[in-house]
Parts: structure tokens; C-alpha cells; sequence
């Protein structure tokens, strides 16, 4: 299929449009949270393979990128594969031993594999980590009801900031553990706040597939294109941020809160969400301030 020609003029603006965002930001940390939900029900292969672009891009124009990735509809879909049934508590998946095992096989072994492998097609460029190497991530249990679903209680950012000054893409799935070497399924949007924060990064963006927080959880035409953190709060509290969103707030309102300047919220399944976010004047999704 033969793409549109542009005109030479249009993408001259386009480019001029860039330059200003591509100054600001070279230099600057971004954690980006791409949801598993991002890459589930459409052509898998096109959304990493679009999604890695927007990194190496990121990464060509001077901004460091750090990549943490969920993957539950993938986890859902090998339990049921396998004949195991998912129970939920409170928006939150009971994780006995063999869920653990299931998780971390989808995460750390396919997940995190396929997004490196879509990077690395640009160069070696990018390297997939879990919250258990070089103890990335602490954590503890959530609840005794929930099993091995975790809280993050420390970040040690020293493997990352490492691979950042080298030039590397850190890549990074959500299982994390205790001090004896327990690991722990963790919510990624949690996982993408504490990390944001540890790093003392630019911007959190979330990646997921709705186009932002909605002022009417019922209304799809009420996104709002910007919020201040503390109505965050508000939201919660009234339900106006419900279910997934839940988590997704909480990490952006702890993460400006510890220092990080922007949070966003953006629909990952349209195609360079990230580059016309970051580098756009009209962007797209939320973005929430302090």
C-alpha cells in the first residue's frame, strides 16, 4: 500500500511545529507506562512496531526514555488457555502460586521480550529488566486475601539511571520482591509512578486504550484535556475515577506530588499517541499538573 504524498510545506510546519517541544525535553527522563490493554484486541506486531518507533524516536532526539509495561489481558488470556480460573477481589487478581508463575512467564518472558525485540530491530538500543534484578523493585503483600500481588514499598533506580547514561532503553516488567527473594505480581500503574518518582523524571505518560480521564465516566466527549492533581483526589473519592482508572490517578498524583512535573493519560492504540502528545500543540488525552 502506497502511503498519501504531503506536501512539502505541510511537513515542514509539522517539523517546525517539533522543534520547540524537542528542545525542551532533550535531556529530560520519561517514564512510560505502555498498558497491556494498549496491545491487546487489535494487530499486535503493528502496535509494538509503532510503539517502538515512538521510543527510538524519543531517544534520537535526545529525551531518555524508561518503559514500564503491564500485560494483563495477556496473563488473562494464558490462565484461561491453561484451564486456571481468574477470581478478582477489588479490581484485583488472586494470585496463588501458579498465577505468580503465569504472570511472570507472560511479563517477564513474552511481554517485556516482544517489546525489546520491537526496539531492537532500530539497533541495539533497548534491555528488558523485572522489578527483581539488581532489586529494582521492594515490595510486600498487598492483602493475605489477594496472595502474591504486591505494594511497592522502595525503588533503588541505580540499574536504570545506570543503563540511561549508557544510551540503553530500560525496559521494565512489574514483578518486584521482599527481602527474602519473594516475588510479587504488581499493578504496573503503581510500579510506573514509584519509578517516575525515584528518578525524579520529567513526565509519566500512561499509555492505555481510553483517550483520557473523563469528567463523566459516562460521557465520552467530557475528557478533560487538563487537571490539577489535587482533583484527583476529588475524583476518586466521587467515583468519577472508577475501576482501571483508579490506579492510574493514584500513580500520576503521587508522582507529581514527589517532584515529577507532568503526568498524562493518553489512548496508546491511536497510532503515535506519544509523539503527537509530546511534540504536538494541540496533543491528546489529560495531562495532569501540580
Amino acid at each position: 500500500m502506497i502511503s498519501a504524498r504531503r506536501e512539502p510545506a505541510q511537513v515542514a510546519e509539522l517539523l517546525i511545529e517539533a522543534l520547540p517541544y524537542i528542545r525542551r525535553f532533550s535531556g529530560n527522563v520519561m517514564v512510560i507506562k505502555y498498558g497491556g490493554n494498549a496491545l491487546a484486541g487489535g494487530d499486535e506486531a503493528a502496535a509494538l512496531a509503532s510503539f517502538a518507533e515512538d521510543i527510538v524516536l524519543l531517544q534520537a532526539v535526545g529525551i531518555l526514555p524508561v518503559v514500564v509495561h503491564g500485560g494483563g489481558p495477556q496473563i488473562a488470556d494464558l490462565l484461561e488457555r491453561v484451564g486456571k480460573e481468574t477470581v478478582f477481589k477489588d479490581g484485583l487478581r488472586v494470585t496463588d502460586a501458579e498465577t505468580l508463575d503465569v504472570a511472570r512467564m507472560v511479563l517477564v518472558g513474552k511481554v517485556n521480550s516482544d517489546i525489546v525485540g520491537a526496539m531492537n530491530v532500530h539497533g541495539p538500543i533497548a534491555v528488558g529488566l523485572s522489578g527483581v534484578d539488581a532489586n529494582l523493585i521492594r515490595a510486600d503483600v498487598r492483602s493475605e486475601d489477594l496472595g502474591f500481588v504486591g505494594n511497592v514499598t522502595s525503588v533503588n533506580p541505580t540499574i536504570i539511571q545506570r543503563l540511561v547514561a549508557q544510551g540503553i532503553v530500560p525496559v521494565v516488567a512489574t514483578i518486584g520482591s521482599d527481602a527474602a527473594g519473594q516475588s510479587y505480581n504488581i499493578n504496573a500503574d503503581t510500579v510506573a509512578g514509584a519509578i517516575a518518582a525515584a528518578l525524579g523524571a520529567a513526565k509519566l505518560i500512561f499509555l492505555t486504550d481510553v483517550p483520557g480521564l473523563r469528567a463523566d465516566p459516562s460521557d465520552p466527549g467530557s475528557v478533560l484535556e487538563q487537571v490539577e492533581v489535587d482533583r484527583l483526589d476529588q475524583m476518586v473519592r466521587e467515583g468519577t475515577a472508577a475501576g482501571g482508572m483508579v490506579p492510574k490517578v493514584e500513580a500520576c498524583a503521587f508522582a507529581i506530588r514527589a517532584g515529577v512535573e507532568r503526568a498524562h493519560i493518553l489512548d496508546g492504540t491511536v497510532g503515535h499517541a506519544l509523539l503527537v502528545e509530546l511534540f504536538t500543540d494541540s496533543g491528546l488525552g489529560t495531562m495532569v499538573t501540580p
